[in-house]
């Protein structure tokens, strides 16, 4: 049997929609930067060319290369054909991609006038450095148990559940971190700012955020399907009874 007969039917409409969402998210975040760099600064007239690109740079490495890329990472073994040891490298590989965004996104809040201090006083950035401090700690424990093929099987086996129970939670959290940090530079703008409720910008942050909510659910339907467990194991077991006849 083809390694694509593991996909179920049922989830290339989730796949479908989880591109064109992602998609939808990249322009819509990529068109916020591009417009509307001032409102990433909390004092765009006395800020330097520099201090805008690393404030326009945070949202796009968080969004765009943190979130989307692993969610992306997480949809390779739904839909990537070949064998498992491709779909665990790529998987890695993409993780790894988005950890560095991670990490190099924290970074760019560091390099502002105001220094690290007067970055973490809100949930946002609290939830913020949680989030990557875990995924790199889920990421280490991937490329650890991937390099060490040598472990127990039924030890793997239980570490695996446990494994991809924290992976979604970490995506879950990356998102709910994106939203508080929406919402609270979109209360900044219309309350310093008065940046009216219904213009352009507001519109674009907040269906950025619905956009994220959207993708964030599709991703993990997707990743938890039951339709998809029901046909990996039908095929688990159809190939371990050939093996034993044969």
């Amino acid at each position: 049997m083809s390694p694509m007969a593991a996909i179920s039917p049922s989830l290339v409409p989730l796949l479908f929609f989880a591109r064109i969402l992602g998609l939808v998210v990249a322009a819509l975040v990529l068109s916020w930067a591009i417009h509307f760099k001032s409102s990433f600064l909390p004092h765009s007239s006395f800020s330097s060319q520099e201090d805008t690109i690393y404030a326009v740079l945070h949202p796009l490495l968080m969004v765009i290369g943190f979130i989307l890329i692993s969610g992306e990472a997480i949809l390779i073994h739904r839909w990537l054909p070949g064998s498992r040891n491709l779909k665990k490298s790529v998987h890695l590989c993409l993780q790894g991609v988005a950890l560095g965004s991670g990490f190099f996104g924290i970074w760019t809040k560091f390099q502002g006038k105001d220094g690290i201090v007067a970055n973490f006083y809100s949930l946002h950035s609290w939830m913020g450095l949680i989030c990557v401090c875990l995924f790199g700690a889920q990421w280490l424990v991937g490329f650890l148990s991937f390099w060490h093929r040598s472990e127990v099987r039924t030890t793997r086996a239980e570490v695996l559940p446990w494994h991809i129970f924290l992976g979604l939670y970490t995506y879950g959290l990356a998102v709910v971190t994106a939203e508080t940090g929406l919402l609270e530079k979109l209360t900044f703008l219309q309350s310093r700012r008065n940046v009216s409720k219904h213009c352009p910008e507001s519109m674009i942050v907040n269906s950025l955020g619905l956009g994220l909510v959207l993708l964030c659910g599709i991703v993990i339907l997707t990743a938890a399907s039951p339709k998809y467990h029901a046909v990996q194991s039908k095929l688990m077991y159809s190939s371990h009874t050939k093996w034993l006849s044969s």
